[in-house]
C-alpha cells in the first residue's frame, strides 16, 4: 500500500487549509500548520480504512486481493 501522499497546504486568513491530492474528500482546516498536518494524517488514515471496508463489503464473498504497483 502507498505510504506517501501529497498534501497541498496554504494559509487562508487565520486558518491553514489542506487537501490530500490523491484521495478525494480528504481536506481539513486548522489554526496552525502543525495541527493541519496532524489532522490531515488522521483524516487520511480514516478515509483509507473506510474505503477498504466499503470495498470488502461490496465485493461480498469469494474475492481475492491483488496488489497493483505504479
Amino acid at each position: 500500500m502507498n505510504s506517501e501522499y501529497t498534501a497541498l497546504v496554504k494559509r487562508d486568513g487565520e486558518w491553514w487549509i489542506g487537501w490530500i491530492e490523491e484521495i478525494p474528500g480528504v481536506n481539513c482546516q486548522e489554526p496552525t500548520h502543525e495541527e493541519l498536518l496532524i489532522t490531515l494524517r488522521l483524516t487520511l488514515q480514516e478515509a483509507l480504512a473506510f474505503n477498504r471496508q466499503e470495498a470488502i463489503h461490496t465485493a461480498g464473498e469469494e474475492y481475492q486481493e491483488e496488489r497493483i504497483a505504479l
